[in-house]
């Protein structure tokens, strides 16, 4: 679980600082928009699973 928050954090950052100086709907930003994503997507099933569980 750290290591995906870890990745979830370091892909936020990456977003955020390129977000400064590249347009928005540049295809790069948007694929790393999509990977945050995905990465969210990951972390809340993991975290609604583990809810359920208890």
């Amino acid at each position: 679980m750290d290591c995906l928050l870890s990745l979830i954090e370091d892909a936020r950052k990456k977003l955020n600082d390129s977000a400064n100086y590249m347009s928005l709907t540049d295809p790069e930003l948007v694929d790393m928009s999509q990977s945050l994503d995905r990465l969210l997507n990951e972390y809340y099933t993991i975290t609604e699973s583990q809810c359920i569980a208890s």
